[in-house]
């Protein structure tokens, strides 16, 4: 892996530390902690952003309890331990979103609160220690630069657009950060803007790059070493404000939830990193189940893009690496924001003090599951959909080619297609929650005679693995070389699904291993998924 030293700056394409060594940042994000998201706290629309949030406490228990809830909860959201867990799990940064109003004291005249920008300095001084690269990201600008909860909006429109005096403080607000962080090399950049404007206030677009710029000049008057990261519009998605890179250290970022994980849906960006010769970065992506995970972070390493997971923990979840645990009597804050019964000052006292004890490290239930999926490490289920995305000839060879119309890999020419439904027509990929595929949502891949499908899965350390497939044999049968040692597998009954083991242990090496599968003699076989398991 590569060292975590100096400062990150782009060179090209390709990211360099302060060694000059390529890397690729592969971090978490720090989602709800200085902007609290109600989705993480499983709340409804009348609790989905900080604001609400904290009228509903104070609502609850009183401003001055309400203050010290909230001193707790930023302490207790990210600790030391938090920043020490994120590396042990083989983690090179992490992605701090914050919120303007929470480093605010006072806008007229313009002050900031020492005392939570502290916050940011103590977490930069632990992932210094832990050797984490961080990302610091303007999550919630002045005035909101979306319009949605996810900026804390008060009103649902993207101010900062609106008034120029909010683009002043965002401004002054880059520059007060660079001064004070401008000699942190364990700061990788500057993300400027969290998703700007969703494409109902494109009316506003003309006006990113010109705030971009600004924000750049004010950053470069006093800090002229750190990069700077820019999103596309709409959720990041939307790159066609880039006609130009405005700095000579710029990496250019995308977000991707819930789609489809192909080169196909991210040729844009791919052709952008060509186009401008800049580094890009899928900056925020997640929210899903782990088997879409084995696949979107595949996708990005194999085309060599930076990534961070959303996001490291949060309420009772399945698809975070920690999940809160939910306190007794939570649903009565949920019923109160839908319109019900009002808590006892008492009753929610006791419910968030519970909660912020909860939001302790060691509290929180670890999912190693989610971790593995992010770096494909045993134990996993990979599905056979989601082979390497390095083009035929590296991560798969075909001998005729088969136009399936699913619109997922279709340029890869694989006989992908439906395990169970005759009836759906493209895949879904949208399972925010982490839900599992249904029965109608599984996909296979058919391998003919001589075509062939490579995975590769990472090792921390040299292990023995165990390898079980999911198949089913149309009279043909499958030849598996596992680093280079072959075996052959033979399903025991025709035009049934069955799972295999393969009658070899595998030797897996520290790093990357590879499995290729090959289709045998005149008759296909059906791939499913593979299972990879530590033979101890």
């Amino acid at each position: 892996m590569t060292v975590v030293t100096g400062f990150l700056k782009a060179e090209g394409k390709k990211l360099v530390n302060g060694d000059g060594q390529e890397m690729l940042l592969r971090g978490v994000g720090l989602g709800s902690w200085l902007l609290p998201e109600g989705y993480m706290w499983c709340f409804p629309d009348a609790g989905d952003r900080p604001r609400r949030i904290e009228r509903m406490i104070q609502d609850l228990v009183g401003a001055k309890r309400a203050a010290a809830f909230w001193e707790s909860y930023y302490e207790n959201y990210v600790a030391k331990a938090d920043i020490e867990a994120i590396r042990a799990d083989g983690f090179n940064s992490v992605r701090v979103p914050i919120n303007a109003r929470f480093l605010m004291e006072n806008e007229e005249p313009l002050r900031f609160h020492e005392g939570h920008i502290a916050l940011l300095d103590r977490v930069i001084t632990w992932c210094r220690e832990a050797s984490l690269y961080v990302v610091l990201d303007l999550h919630g600008a002045p005035g909101g630069q979306t319009g949605t909860n996810i900026d804390d909006s008060e009103n649902d429109k993207p101010e900062l657009f609106m008034d120029e005096r909010n683009q002043q403080i965002t401004i002054a607000l880059w520059r007060m950060l660079a001064e004070r962080y401008k000699d942190e090399w364990i700061v990788a950049g500057y993300d400027l803007l969290n998703e700007p404007l969703p494409n109902w206030f494109a009316q506003y677009n003309d006006q990113v790059m010109p705030l971009y710029q600004k924000i750049i000049q004010a950053i470069r008057e006093v800090d002229d070493r750190h990069m700077i990261i820019l999103e596309g519009v709409h959720w990041a998605t939307d790159w066609s404000i880039f006609t130009e890179i405005p700095d000579n250290n710029v990496m250019l970022q995308f977000h991707k939830y819930w789609n489809n994980p192909d080169t196909e849906s991210i040729q844009a960006f791919l052709d952008k990193r060509d186009e401008l010769n800049a580094p890009i970065f899928m900056g925020e992506g997640g929210e899903n189940n782990c088997d879409w995970f084995t696949g979107a972070f595949r996708l990005y390493e194999d085309h060599d893009i930076s990534w961070n997971f959303w996001t490291w923990k949060k309420l009772h979840c399945t698809n975070s690496p920690y999940s809160v645990r939910l306190p007794a009597g939570w649903s009565s804050l949920v019923e109160y924001l839908e319109g019900g019964a009002k808590p006892s000052q008492a009753s929610s006292e006791q419910i968030l003090r519970e909660y912020l004890e909860n939001l302790k490290l060691s509290n929180c239930d670890y999912q190693p599951q989610v971790v593995n999926a992010l770096f494909r490490r045993p134990a996993i289920r990979i599905p056979a959909i989601f082979y390497g995305y390095r083009g035929e000839g590296v991560s798969f060879e075909v001998k005729m080619r088969h136009e399936h119309g699913l619109g997922f890999r279709e340029r890869d020419g694989t006989d992908i297609r439906f395990v169970d439904n005759v009836d759906r027509v493209k895949p879904n990929f949208q399972h925010m929650k982490g839900e599992e595929w249904q029965a109608d949502e599984w996909l296979y891949v058919r391998l003919h005679e001589n075509e062939w499908l490579s995975y590769d899965f990472t090792l921390r350390e040299a292990q023995v693995i165990h390898a079980d497939y999911r198949l089913r044999s149309v009279g043909g049968n499958q030849l598996i070389s596992i680093n280079d040692q072959l075996t052959e597998v033979v399903a025991s009954s025709v035009g049934e699904w069955e799972t295999v083991r393969i009658p070899l242990m595998i030797e897996g090496k520290k790093g990357v291993n590879k499995i290729q599968m090959k289709g045998q003699k005149q008759h296909p076989i059906d791939v499913q998924w593979i299972l990879l398991t530590p033979a101890d």
